[in-house]
């Protein structure tokens, strides 16, 4: 019996290079990787080794034959991304089929260079994998700072509570905290505690880890009107964000707007609307205000149609597999019905079949709140007189709403002393070294921008990490003599 690779996969590859038939796609390297939200195993080519599941560093790959409830579906899932595609060779002789390159060592120091002392600003998935090559592939000793006393960046403050497994890689980077050659600074901001300047000249080099902070505004008319929140606020808030307070959110209205139709927008429509108590890991503030929250609607928004939604097909079946709340498509334009009738099997959109139409629905159930997806729908103004009363869509349509979510997408903050381009919302880089800034470089969103998973940071911080060390072999790092008085008081500023 095959295994299949459920939702909560984080693309992190390592399950590639653990498979011993080469039945795991998309691999690195291959045109798809970085562009699906998950990998598939060939159920065809595999062997029921189970090497992929031991590897999985958030608990995502499962034997067929074990998929209950709402997971069964993945089977089928990982079999459709190799429909119509060429089945395997057979397997004669060693089953392994990865090649084999020649030995190389260009990614490790040479044995008598001198200790390296490495700044990674930030301590998310990007930084922390950029922590684990440096540890695996140097001598270095490295500093991580965050200036918020926990560390764990988008692992613990951007991922749904509800997704458990999805978080738990932050347990494979947590063993790195404590590692003989690891030091945490929390609680120290760059720009308002110590400068990059500062850094630049205390540390052989500096890795910013720093993601993309801010949401995108929609820039409508209205837009400053209190209620009107960013997905990060929101996200940030039921994940118990210590710079957010248990009344961010304002739940006093019966309906909720989000704008939106990628991921974000699908864990908040979650959330919002599920039964509290069946929702796990949510900040007790935030949990709290969920009980008592008026909401008996959210309503989604996409500009264009379903089969342009960015969510993806794992995200959209977890909503769709609640019992705990209704979800209808609302079919005011008649274009709506005939894109998901057209859609192919294969595409996300179709999975919608199978939900009822807001105008044949039955009205809502007193017991369980409801999610709209309302697609061909574009925001034109934000309304309201002090605060968020509703969404005028274009074509004059209302939605009255007690608060309105963009969740648009998001973009880096500029790091100040750093470069920073404000149309891509990236700090310019080559391979990961800042431009015109010596032993400095980005990994993560700060450097390509906000996409690609939680996995997608590994590949990147290598070539980042990479980049480091090719300069410190060619003799770019320099260690400055008078780093000790930067450190002393990066120590006395930390929290840990």
């Amino acid at each position: 019996m095959p295994f299949a690779i459920t939702q909560s996969c984080c693309v992190d590859a390592s399950c590639v290079s653990a498979c011993p038939v080469n039945c795991i796609h998309p691999a690195p390297g291959e045109p798809d990787f970085g562009s699906t939200d998950m990998l598939f195993v060939d159920p065809r080519a595999c062997i029921d080794c189970g090497a992929c599941a031991e590897v999985c560093p958030v608990d995502a790959v499962f034997p067929v034959e074990n998929l209950v409830g709402s997971l069964r579906e993945y089977a089928e899932v990982n079999a459709e991304y190799y429909a119509g595609r060429e089945a395997p060779a057979a397997l004669a002789g060693s089953p392994l089929f990865h090649a084999w390159d020649p030995v190389r060592f260009d990614r490790v120091l040479p044995a008598d260079f001198p200790r390296l002392d490495v700044a990674v600003v930030g301590s998310g998935p990007a930084a922390m994998y950029a922590v684990e090559d440096l540890l695996l592939h140097t001598t270095a000793h490295v500093t991580i700072i965050d200036r918020l006393t926990e560390p764990g960046g988008l692992v613990r403050f951007g991922v749904a509570p509800d997704h458990a497994s999805t978080k738990r890689i932050g347990e494979h980077f947590a063993r790195y905290h404590d590692h003989h050659r690891v030091r945490m600074r929390l609680g120290v901001e760059v720009g308002r505690d110590v400068t990059a300047e500062d850094l630049g000249r205390q540390y052989d080099a500096v890795i910013y880890a720093v993601g993309a902070a801010e949401s995108r505004d929609l820039g409508l008319p209205g837009e400053d009107l209190p209620g009107n929140l960013a997905s990060t606020t929101v996200v940030g808030w039921y994940n118990g964000h210590p710079e957010i307070p248990a009344d961010a959110v304002d739940l006093s209205a019966p309906r909720v707007v989000v704008v939106g139709t990628g991921n974000v927008s699908l864990d908040i429509a979650r959330v919002l609307a599920a039964d509290p108590d069946a929702l796990a890991g949510v900040a007790p503030g935030a949990l709290a205000a969920l009980r008592r929250s008026a909401v008996r609607e959210v309503v989604l928004l996409g500009r264009r149609g379903p089969r342009e939604a960015a969510w993806t097909r794992g995200e959209l079946l977890g909503l769709l597999r609640r019992d705990d709340l209704e979800v209808v498509v609302d079919d005011h334009d008649p274009q709506v019905a005939a894109s998901i009738a057209a859609a192919d099997p294969t595409e996300t959109a179709s999975l919608l079949r199978e939900v009822p139409l807001l105008s044949s629905a039955p009205e809502p159930s007193p017991s369980r709140r409801r999610v709209v997806l309302r697609f061909h729908a574009a925001p034109e103004e934000i309304v309201g007189s002090g605060h968020v009363e509703g969404v005028r869509l274009v074509g004059g349509d209302l939605l009255e709403a007690g608060a309105v979510i963009r969740a648009i997408g998001h973009r880096g903050r500029a790091v100040p002393g750093l470069p920073f381009d404000p149309s891509s919302g990236r700090v310019p880089h080559v391979e990961g070294r800042v431009t015109d800034r010596p032993a400095t470089y980005v990994v993560g969103w700060i450097k390509r921008g906000a996409s690609g998973g939680i996995g997608a940071n590994r590949a990147d911080a290598a070539e980042t990490v990479a980049s480091l060390i090719a300069d410190g072999a060619a003799g770019v790092l320099g260690a400055g003599a008078t780093r000790n008085p930067v450190r002393r008081a990066v120590r006395r500023l930390s929290r840990r």
